[in-house]
C-alpha cells in the first residue's frame, strides 16, 4: 500500500502536467498519455499496476458514461437519431463481422468466437480521443452530436457482441435463440432499469433534504448503482446507466439547486478528466507485461504486430467502408432525410471524415482487461495475451495515426469551409438575450406591478438591465427585492426551457445562459 498510493499520485500529478503539455502542443492530451506511459512502463523497479478484470468494467465506466449522457443534448440526439443509431449498432457489428472474418483466416488458431471476441472489444471508438482531438479545430455541431451519440451507443452494442463472444468461446456452442431472446432483453432491460432508477434518484433528490454536497455524492454513487442492478438482472448495464443519466439531465433544473449544479459541474469536470487520465496511462504501463506473455506463448514481436496493424487496418476500412454505404443507402431509399450539404464535394467526404475519428480507448483496454484469465474448466483462456496484445496495437495506432492527422485533414481538405454561420449563432443568442428581457419586464410588470411604482432598487433594475451586474452598491436590496429576485431568476430558466423546444435553437446556448443565471443566483445568495 505504501508503494503503490505514492505511485497512484504520481500517475494523477503526471496526468495534469501531460494534459497541460498537450494542450500547449495543440494534441489530444490521450495521445501524450498513452506515449508517457509506455515509456515509463520501462523504468525499472515500478511497481506493476494491475486491476482485477472483474471490476475494471465497474470502476470506469459508469462515471464516464453517466457524465457523457448529461453533458450531450438530447434535442440533438433526436434529430440525428438515424445516422446515431446506424453508426452505434450496425457499423458496430459490420466491424466486429469483418475482425472475425479477417482474424479467422490470417491468425492460425483463431477461431469465430475469438474473432468476433476481438471484433468486440476494438469496434468501439473512444469518445474521449474524440472529443479531445476536434477541440483544436471547429466541427459543425450536428457533426459533435452525432460522434457524441454514437459513443454513447456504441458501447453497449459493443459489449453486447464482446460478452456473447466470451460465452461462445468458453461453452463452445452458440445457440441463436437464446442468444436473440438474451439479447432484447439486455437492450430492453437496460433501457428500462435506467430510466425507472433514473426516475427514483430524481425523487430523492426532490424529498429528501439534500444539500449540495450531498447531492453530488448521490451522484457519484447513482451510475455505480444503475450498471451494478442491471448487470444483476443480466441486462446491458452500459444502457442503463446512459438512458438513466439522459433521463435525469433532462429534469436537472427540477430536482437540483443551482448550487449543486455549478459545484457538482466542477466535481464531475475533474473526477472523469482523473479517471480518462489513468486509464490511458494504464494503456501504456500494460505494454511489458502484455509484450512478455507474447513471448511466453512463442509468438514472435513482429508477427505480433503484424497482426495488430492488419487488425487497425480492418478497423479504419470497415468504419470508412460503412459511413459510405450509409450515405449510398440513404440518396436511394431516404433522401429526404439528408442532411443539407453545400456541395456534392462536402456531401462525399463526409463519410471519411466520420471513419477517420474512430480512435479507441478505455472501453477497449477495459474489455480486453476483462478477459479472464481461465475459462470454467481451469484451462488457460486461448490467445489472451494475443488478444491483449493486439488492442493495444489498435489503440496506439488509431491515437497516433488517425489522433495526430484528424485536425490536419479537417483543415487541409476545407470540409467545413463556410459551413459555420457566425451570424445565425449571434441573430440566436440576440433573440434570445432580447426575449429574456422582454420577458422578464413583462414578468416583473404583471406580478409586481403595485410594488414597482416608487421603488428605487426595482426602477433601476428595470431601467437599467444591463448595467445591473457592473454596480457594485448592493444597497438597495432588502429581503422583498431578493424574492422578487429569484422568482424572476426561476421565471427565466422557464422562459428558455420553453425556447429550447425550438429545434433551430442550439442548447449550448440555452445551457449556457441557464449556468449564467445559477451564478446570478449563488450571487444574490451571497448579498
Amino acid at each position: 500500500m505504501h508503494t503503490i498510493l505514492p505511485f497512484l499520485l504520481a500517475m494523477v500529478a503526471a496526468v495534469v502536467l501531460l494534459e497541460m503539455w498537450a494542450t500547449k502542443l495543440r494534441i489530444a492530451y490521450p495521445v501524450l498519455l498513452v506515449v508517457a506511459g509506455l515509456v515509463v512502463s520501462f523504468i525499472p523497479n515500478l511497481p506493476v499496476v494491475r486491476i482485477n478484470p472483474d471490476l475494471i468494467f465497474f470502476i470506469f465506466l459508469p462515471p464516464l458514461l453517466f457524465e457523457a449522457s448529461w453533458s450531450i443534448s438530447f434535442k440533438e440526439m433526436k434529430k440525428w437519431w438515424r445516422i446515431i443509431t446506424s453508426f452505434a449498432f450496425l457499423v458496430v457489428f459490420f466491424t466486429a463481422l469483418s475482425v472475425a472474418l479477417v482474424t479467422n483466416y490470417y491468425i492460425p488458431g483463431f477461431t469465430i468466437a475469438l474473432g468476433f471476441l476481438l471484433g468486440g472489444i476494438v469496434s468501439p471508438p473512444d469518445a474521449v480521443s474524440t472529443g479531445a482531438i476536434t477541440k483544436f479545430v471547429k466541427i459543425p455541431r450536428s457533426t459533435a452530436t452525432i460522434l457524441e451519440g454514437e459513443s454513447l451507443l456504441n458501447d453497449a452494442s459493443s459489449l453486447i457482441i464482446f460478452r456473447f463472444a466470451l460465452v461462445a468461446v468458453g461453452t463452445g456452442q452458440f445457440i441463436w435463440q437464446e442468444a436473440a431472446t438474451s439479447f432484447l432483453w439486455m437492450v430492453l432491460g437496460g433501457i428500462a432499469i435506467g430510466l425507472l432508477l433514473g426516475w427514483i434518484f430524481v425523487q430523492m433528490h426532490k424529498r429528501l433534504p439534500t444539500d449540495a454536497s450531498s447531492d453530488i455524492a448521490l451522484t457519484l454513487i447513482e451510475p455505480y448503482f444503475m450498471y451494478w442492478v442491471a448487470e444483476q438482472l443480466h441486462s446491458s448495464g452500459v444502457l442503463a446507466v446512459v438512458c438513466g443519466g439522459l433521463y435525469m439531465s433532462a429534469q436537472r433544473l427540477l430536482f437540483l439547486n443551482s448550487t449543486s449544479r455549478i459545484r457538482g459541474y466542477s466535481v464531475w469536470e475533474s473526477f472523469v478528466f482523473i479517471l480518462n487520465g489513468i486509464i490511458f496511462l494504464i494503456i501504456g504501463l500494460e505494454l511489458p507485461e502484455i509484450v512478455s506473455g507474447i513471448h511466453a506463448k512463442g509468438i514472435p514481436l513482429r508477427t505480433a504486430i503484424g497482426y495488430g496493424v492488419l487488425v487497425t487496418a480492418v478497423l479504419i476500412a470497415a468504419r470508412i467502408i460503412s459511413g459510405y454505404a450509409a450515405l449510398v443507402a440513404t440518396l436511394i431509399f431516404r433522401p429526404t432525410v439528408m442532411p443539407h450539404a453545400a456541395s456534392r464535394r462536402r456531401r462525399w467526404l463526409m463519410p471519411a471524415l466520420l471513419g477517420w475519428t474512430g480512435m479507441r480507448g478505455v472501453v477497449s483496454l477495459a474489455a480486453a482487461l476483462a478477459i479472464p484469465v481461465k475459462l470454467a474448466n481451469g484451462e488457460l483462456f486461448p490467445h489472451r495475451d494475443l488478444i491483449l496484445f493486439i488492442t493495444f496495437v489498435a489503440i496506439l495506432l488509431t491515437l497516433l495515426v488517425q489522433g495526430l492527422t484528424l485536425p490536419h485533414f479537417i483543415k487541409r481538405s476545407r470540409l467545413f469551409e463556410g459551413i459555420f454561420d457566425e451570424a445565425e449563432e449571434a441573430a440566436t443568442r440576440k433573440k434570445m438575450k432580447q426575449g429574456l428581457k422582454q420577458h422578464i419586464y413583462q414578468f416583473l410588470k404583471h406580478k409586481y406591478e403595485n410594488e414597482l411604482h416608487g421603488h428605487a432598487g426595482l426602477e433601476k433594475f428595470i431601467q437599467q438591465w444591463e448595467e445591473r451586474a457592473k454596480a457594485t452598491d448592493d444597497s438597495w436590496m432588502n429581503d422583498k427585492t431578493k424574492v422578487i429576485f429569484m422568482e424572476m431568476l426561476e421565471s427565466q430558466r422557464a422562459y428558455l426551457v420553453e425556447l429550447n423546444k425550438d429545434p433551430n435553437i442550439n442548447e449550448e446556448i440555452i445551457r449556457h445562459q441557464l449556468y449564467q443565471i445559477d451564478l446570478e443566483e449563488e450571487r444574490l445568495k451571497m448579498i
